[in-house]
């Protein structure tokens, strides 16, 4: 097949969204497809664009076998609601124009459409009808809804109408996926059918994030001494993660010595965190690190720490979380009780209400102190990654529901 996927974050961005979408072309070109891509180039989640690529030029690569085609975007230097919609909606205007030409030159069998930003879902559905291609949104963020939760956008007339849009938008798609069944089924409240609805989940690899049988040399670089437990964050340090939660639970522990809080990432919060924890000897920050070393990164821990503002674990499934639980580490994470995502912590980790520093205090350290609880909770995490997120099972399942829509396309 010829497939066109078009997002904002590609490869080489090494968390959240753009790390999928290139471990996804990547494989679907291993696998005799021929794929295209329209992105920007890689800025997240630094919020700064290296010296090898432009803002205001667009740009052709072959990366791995895809087709790669770079386009300019405004990179805000100052974090807001407003900058974050100007943000996304340069990215929209610079590549719109280069999906519909490369849709109509190169006629692919179908366009994939990775949300946020949900603002190229119309020029790419519109791509998609003018070339007659089956057209695919996938939603990894809701991100309007993400947007209120915040309140980076607050109710009006205008988010009514915004909502309306969405709605009538979502329903024109041929197939709409995401990435957890509490987001399908939020989907499906905003007018998707269950015959467009598919679950595609993210995925890891876990012969690649696993446990390790000595100690990560990581963890010996950094000086970190034997008898100490690590509660490790790595990802994304933006307003929606929540941490500042962990600063403050550090402060609390502040006079247990056993206890060493990590923070690895990068991002628009990255500065605040850095400021808040000034002095503070239970807190180590570290750069975010290259994906070659990313398992002993993630080895590094005994505990990894999931912190989430209150109500974005509705409209958000941290993709961050499954390569937690293939290490073998408990998780300590703030979610309501009765979501998807508590569900599953549940299980493998230690559930703690959004926003509580003192409960996730006492959870890290509940699990510092009993290493049996942590062996046996990492073990569970790990059987239920290998299960339920295995990189090659999820991918054949997504191949084959593509290649289902692509018959029935080209039967219609």
């Amino acid at each position: 097949m010829k497939i066109l996927l078009y997002g904002i974050n590609y490869y080489p961005e090494l968390t959240g969204i753009g790390k999928y979408s290139g471990e996804l072309c990547e494989w679907l070109a291993a696998q005799g497809h021929d794929i295209s891509v329209v992105t920007a180039p890689p800025y997240y989640p630094a919020w700064k664009i290296s010296s090898e690529y432009s803002t205001v030029f667009y740009f052709r690569e072959s990366v791995n076998g895809v087709d790669v085609f770079r386009c300019p975007l405004w990179i805000p230097k100052l974090q807001s609601g407003k900058n974050r919609i100007l943000h996304l909606l340069s990215f929209t205007f610079s590549s719109a124009p280069l999906t519909l030409l490369l849709a109509l030159l190169w006629r692919p069998d179908c366009i994939i459409t990775v949300e946020p930003p949900f603002f190229c879902a119309f020029p790419a559905l519109i791509a998609a009808r003018m070339s007659g291609s089956a057209a695919w949104l996938h939603v990894q963020d809701l991100e309007i809804d993400a947007a209120v939760n915040v309140e980076l956008i607050k109710p009006s007339r205008t988010l009514n109408m915004l909502l309306s849009f969405e709605s009538w938008l979502l329903s024109k798609f041929d197939r709409v996926s995401s990435i957890s069944n509490r987001m399908i089924e939020s989907l499906k409240i905003k007018g998707v059918s269950d015959s467009q609805s598919i679950l595609f989940p993210n995925w890891v690899d876990t012969s690649i994030l696993k446990p390790l049988d000595k100690p990560s040399m990581m963890r010996l670089e950094l000086g970190i001494n034997e008898n100490c437990v690590v509660a490790l964050y790595s990802g994304n340090m933006g307003k929606k993660q929540g941490l500042e939660l962990v600063i403050d639970a550090a402060r609390v522990l502040s006079c247990d010595p056993s206890i060493l809080f990590v923070l690895c990432g990068d991002g628009s919060i990255r500065r605040e965190l850095e400021e808040s924890s000034v002095g503070m000897d239970n807190i180590k920050m570290l750069p975010l690190q290259p994906g070659r070393r990313l398992n002993e990164l993630l080895n590094v821990a005994d505990i990894h720490i999931l912190p989430q503002q209150a109500n974005m674990d509705d409209s958000v499934m941290p993709s961050k979380l499954l390569g937690m639980l293939a290490t073998g580490r408990p998780v300590v994470c703030c979610a309501l009780e009765g979501k998807e995502l508590s569900k599953i912590i549940k299980q493998c980790g230690i559930l703690v209400p959004p926003g509580n520093a003192t409960l996730f205090a006492e959870a890290v350290t509940r699990l510092a102190k009993n290493p049996e609880e942590r062996n046996l909770l990492g073990e569970i995490g790990r059987k239920l990654c290998s299960s339920a997120w295995e990189k090659e099972a999820v991918l054949s399942s997504f191949l084959k529901n593509l290649g289902e829509l692509n018959n029935l396309h080209k039967q219609s």
